[in-house]
């Protein structure tokens, strides 16, 4: 009974001394082990993470069982297991640190070159409506197609490798690009400022191993870009017709017109631009600093 009511009284004070700070802190520890979490189970590093932990349960039980030799060995790949880590997960560190470095804040305050808010919203429409009209066209006549919709993430290596267009975005001009005899069929498409920026551009190719083997080239490479950076890419199937969006790592698939537009209006629109009624961030701030 004393045991549970020293418990009780440590817990008493502990509670005492805790502060606004400690809440703080408590929160930014657990978002950071959600994070690493998160991180673990969407990424290849799931399966090195049990690896580590098999060696590091092989180094306690050596260490109990005096095992001089075994243990010996397991201090020196402990020793270089950081350095060993960094190349390892280099990939997945980049695509973090990357995410990170993404804001959504200049939705708010930027709209690039146009000259208001609803200009850059009819400008959006209109692309998203032609991409999605082209895709349906490619849909039926089962031509394969690569869209990549830059977003903050620059895309400037790889529209060096492709051959720079920066032409008005129409119907007509996707088909030309895609077109099987074209000679800039077989790469990328990438879109710039709403404009077709630059075309036959060559993606890296997804690491992850657990993608299906019934996914082309064009769906890999697809996977690949968006692993590498916040773009979104629309994919369509030269074998089957199909339409998917690629983004964040994650292939999204069976897309028709209507659902893709649904889905790129979401993606490339911001949502103050698209339900101006609704109170955003921005409004709050513009109301603070007023006062």
């Amino acid at each position: 009974m004393e045991y549970i009511v020293g418990i009780y009284d440590s817990f008493v004070s502990i509670i005492k001394t805790f502060g606004f700070t400690d809440i703080i802190d408590i929160a930014a520890v657990s978002i950071l082990i959600y994070a690493f979490i998160r991180f673990i189970r969407e990424t290849r590093a799931a399966k090195l993470v049990k690896g580590i932990l098999i060696l590091v349960v092989t180094y306690i039980v050596s260490y109990q069982l005096n095992l001089t030799v075994l243990t010996a060995l397991l201090n020196y790949i402990f020793q270089f297991s950081v350095f060993a880590l960094l190349v390892v997960f280099q990939p997945e560190l980049r695509r973090a640190l990357e995410q990170i470095g993404r804001g959504n804040f200049g939705d708010y305050w930027s709209i690039g070159s146009y000259k208001s808010n609803k200009d850059f919203l009819q400008v959006q429409k209109e692309l998203i409506n032609i991409v999605s009209d082209a895709a349906e066209t490619f849909q039926k006549n089962k031509v394969g197609a690569l869209i990549v919709f830059e977003r903050s993430t620059k895309l400037g290596d790889i529209i060096n490798t492709g051959t720079i267009i920066n032409a008005l975005p129409s119907t007509s001009i996707i088909g030309n690009i895609f077109f099987n005899k074209a000679p800039l069929h077989d790469g990328a498409m990438i879109i710039r400022d709403s404009m077709i920026y630059a075309a036959g551009c060559i993606l890296p190719l997804t690491k992850n191993e657990n993608v299906s083997i019934n996914l082309g080239t064009r769906h890999r490479a697809a996977m690949g870009m968006s692993e590498n950076s916040d773009a979104v890419i629309v994919v369509v199937s030269e074998e089957t017709g199909s339409i998917s969006l690629a983004i964040n790592g994650v292939l999204k698939m069976n897309y028709n017109k209507t659902t893709l537009i649904d889905e790129l209006t979401t993606l490339l629109i911001p949502e103050h631009l698209i339900h101006p009624e609704k109170k955003t961030a921005r409004d709050y701030i513009r109301k603070v600093t007023k006062r």
